[in-house]
């Protein structure tokens, strides 16, 4: 169970690092010019700031639970509308699907944040 719930949490960080992959994505794909650079750039910056700020462990601001759920669910779907916005439906569908699945295996193994 211990490795189970170590690879949850493994799981958990790839999920972060595609949400934010996804933002910049967005933002090169969908945009030219200095819009390009300010939202490739920008949009990934800025859910990283607002996840350090309420979601991290070490996190800025101590907010409840739901405060945190929020800014995940904030960030996360940003990430799936813009998947989604950039004619990508299938990998916003399996990041919101594997978002969900992670969450809900967090829940189970009382290690949610």
């Amino acid at each position: 169970m211990r490795t189970l719930g170590l690879v949850n949490l493994a799981l958990r960080f790839f999920l972060e690092l595609a949400a934010l992959a996804a933002l910049g994505f967005w933002g090169f794909h969908e945009h030219s010019g200095a819009a390009a650079w300010l939202l490739g750039i920008g949009a990934p910056l800025a859910a990283a700031v607002l996840w350090g700020a309420v979601v991290a462990p070490k996190r800025a601001f101590q907010v409840g639970q739901p405060g945190r759920l929020a800014g995940e669910v904030v960030v996360v779907g940003a990430a799936v509308a813009a998947l989604a916005a950039a004619d990508q439906a299938a990998l916003a569908a399996a990041l919101g699907a594997a978002w969900a699945v992670n969450r809900l295996l967090l829940w189970v193994a009382g290690r949610a944040p």
